[in-house]
């Protein structure tokens, strides 16, 4: 109840502001909010290579991409924190002729932008798992007010970018909306696996900043967020057994959640790394040769480079029940699926994988993700 009331009294404040400032005229100038912030920097640098219009970045708290400003772009803090950039945002999205997100906000709902606004939606997924949006099972324990509200924002969204036609049944059912709001272009932050001199650069410096990784293999265990694992010492992965089995082969990367919370206690450093708070998830795996998770979206980008996986769902019929999936797990995801950690060592030790089944799963989620996704992304937009 308290919640919904500051909800309430947030999007109050920010639909005033927001009409206030609606009554200026409206400019040829791209808002991007960015809360993941990669699919937004790969538009944004595709935008500038044709256009020299003004581009603000409404930079939330919790995006770690750092954009540098210029003649041309402008970075704003995006938080009510700091009030008068919050009136300059409102101000901005007011008054764009193009607003490009990355995520939910719910402010969305109160934004009724005018008629030939565009608003597209850089979802931070190239795939999905588990359900989310207006099939999400936790909503039945929202109001009806916030169901009503989840609408309002999906609603606003003229395009949704999608990189397979999947993704775009997923999202028509998630958010409610028709297959023509369905962009078809590809996921922008994709093109970076495209581009072998990016590539190249990356993985020279990772080497560089992680030399421990040379002349090893690299796992990476990269989990989904839990609403009961937001402790450190609450992952499932059983540290001491895997040093114990693989330290002299091997050097195990941890990507945990933003969420989770704590500072790992390392008594392994010469074969753990935690690799949490680093930027650029894609950066990772490209020095990542077998990828560990579970109902994450990491390993449908993972998968375009053709690389092994492992799907550790130790909870997978509590998961699945409490969150939903949007297919049967064990046909989506390309295995091997373990739900004990001496299945996954063993699966590791005996390299037990499924490359075919990998190979079919990157074709079926990256459709249209073929590295020039950010170049028809903004000729479909800007033409």
């Amino acid at each position: 109840m308290v919640r919904e009331f500051a909800i309430f009294l947030y999007l109050f404040v920010f639909r005033i502001v927001f009409l206030i400032c609606k009554v200026f005229p409206q400019k040829e100038k791209t808002t991007f909010v960015a809360s993941f912030g990669d699919n937004i920097l790969f538009t944004l640098q595709e935008l500038e290579k044709h256009s020299n219009q003004q581009t603000i970045i409404l930079k939330t708290g919790q995006c770690k991409v750092h954009y540098v400003p210029s003649s041309t772009r402008t970075i704003i803090n995006f938080t009510p924190k700091r009030f008068f950039a919050w009136i300059q945002s409102i101000y901005h999205l007011a008054t764009s002729r193009h607003v490009f997100v990355d995520n939910y906000y719910g402010f969305l709902a109160v934004t009724s932008f005018k008629k030939d606004t565009t608003c597209v939606q850089l979802w931070h997924a190239a795939g999905a798992i588990k359900q989310f949006g207006l099939k999400d099972r936790m909503n039945e324990y929202r109001s009806e007010q916030a169901f009503k509200r989840f609408k309002q924002v999906y609603n606003r969204f003229t395009h949704v970018v999608v990189g397979s036609d999947k993704m775009a049944t997923i999202f028509e059912e998630g958010f409610a909306l028709p297959d023509e709001r369905m962009l078809r272009t590809g996921v922008p932050r994709t093109d970076f696996f495209f581009n072998e001199r990016r590539v190249s650069a990356v993985r020279s410096l990772l080497r560089q900043d992680f030399p421990m990784i040379e002349n090893k293999k690299v796992l990476m265990y990269a989990p989904t967020y839990r609403d009961d694992a937001l402790e450190i010492d609450s992952i499932a992965l059983d540290l001491d057994r895997l040093y114990e089995e693989f330290h002299e082969g091997y050097i195990l990367l941890l990507r945990l959640h933003p969420a989770v919370s704590g500072v790992l206690k390392n008594n392994y450093p010469d074969f753990i790394i935690d690799v949490s708070t680093y930027p650029n998830i894609n950066h990772m795996l490209l020095i990542t040769d077998v990828l560990i998770s579970d109902y994450s979206s990491i390993p449908f980008e993972f998968s375009l480079l053709e690389r092994p996986m492992i799907f550790f769902a130790y909870d997978l019929d509590e998961y699945g029940e409490t969150r939903g999936f949007w297919d049967s797990y064990n046909h989506v995801v390309p295995g091997p699926i373990v739900e004990t950690n001496e299945e996954l060592i063993d699966v590791i030790q005996t390299e037990n994988y499924n490359m075919d089944a990998i190979r079919e799963f990157r074709d079926e989620w990256n459709t249209y993700s073929t590295g020039e996704s950010s170049k028809r992304l903004i000729e479909e937009i800007y033409a």
